[in-house]
């Protein structure tokens, strides 16, 4: 296996954990623990695939595979925002336990997308199989061009704009600051004429559509076929959320960390020697390495401080 081809591999992996680590930390930069990524990424990516498959035959969407792929993200992203609403309503609203709601919120996706799936589809399924090449296709003759516009994928160069941007939103913009102040001190934020309750929930909606829209980029660039499932991915984006200390720059670094750890274990067993550990071995490889870094991470671990804690308003 050569260099570029890991390399191809792992920007497949990188790009959705870049992305629903952003949608995490949109979330809890102005104060509310997005645990139910997870459950987001799914109802995004059923919404996005569903998309796929009831126009898999049309003429025109086959003609223009990256405009398909477009709508995709778009319905993906507006399918986990709606979503994000009961997280945003348990929350900020009920002000009830954060890590239970999210919790919930995650055991009901899975179950609520196949029965949809079935509802929908067909009885005698519980799973959506689509076989669109999403690739760019473009051709070029050096292995950088191929990786990002040959076999790579749109969705990639999307991951780096959102990051990007997000750079600039948290840092640059006056939104960006409010939103790390209702995070940090919302009672100072307050008494600033900031209104927290809003910001939580911009927060709690851009982390549905961005999470969504990491569900859809999950599915589409790593299988074929979606039954309910992210294969843990937004339980993984947490933990490059939380080795990324909240910050797009080390969340980026973190991504890239965790993602090559996920390509060894999709493509170990094609090099000579590691292949003879096992598959199981790989297979459980980027789960091991993410219990290893929050062990030797979690003393320098500082989330914005008040996240996860409700916010009521003080009157004078």
């Amino acid at each position: 296996m050569s260099f570029a081809s890991f390399i191809e591999s792992s920007l497949i992996f990188i790009a959705p954990l870049l992305i629903v680590a952003l949608a995490g930390m949109f979330s809890e930069k102005s104060g509310t623990v997005n645990i139910a990524l997870e459950g987001i990424m799914i109802i995004g990516a059923f919404c996005g695939i569903l998309f796929v498959d009831a126009v898999k035959n049309n003429e025109f969407f086959q003609n223009n595979v990256q405009f398909m792929l477009i709508i995709a993200l778009i319905l993906g992203s507006l399918g986990s925002l709606l979503y994000s609403i009961l997280l945003g309503f348990l929350a900020i609203n009920m002000k009830a336990d954060q890590t239970i709601g999210g919790t919930a919120l995650n055991i009901l996706a899975p179950a609520l997308s196949v029965f949809l799936i079935k509802a929908i589809i067909s009885q005698d399924t519980s799973q959506i199989i689509f076989h669109t090449n999403f690739q760019l296709g473009a051709k070029t003759h050096t292995d950088f061009g191929r990786i990002l516009f040959g076999t790579g994928y749109l969705t990639t160069i999307l991951a780096v704009v959102i990051w990007a941007v997000s750079i600039f939103v948290i840092y640059k913009t006056k939104f960006g600051l409010r939103l790390s102040a209702c995070g940090e001190n919302p009672s100072a934020a307050q008494s600033l004429g900031i209104n927290v309750f809003r910001y939580r929930w911009l927060g709690v909606l851009i982390s549905g559509a961005l999470g969504g829209f990491g569900g859809v980029t999950y599915i589409i660039t790593t299988t074929t076929r979606f039954g309910g499932s992210v294969g843990g991915y937004g339980f993984l984006a947490l933990a490059v959320l939380i080795f990324g200390q909240w910050k797009p720059v080390r969340v980026m670094f973190a991504a890239v960390f965790f993602g090559l750890f996920q390509a060894l274990s999709a493509t170990a067993f094609q090099i000579p020697y590691l292949k003879e550990l096992g598959a199981l071995f790989y297979l459980m490889l980027p789960y091991v390495a993410t219990l290893l870094v929050l062990i030797v991470n979690s003393k320098k671990s500082r989330a914005p401080k008040a996240s996860g804690v409700p916010f009521e308003y003080k009157y004078k």
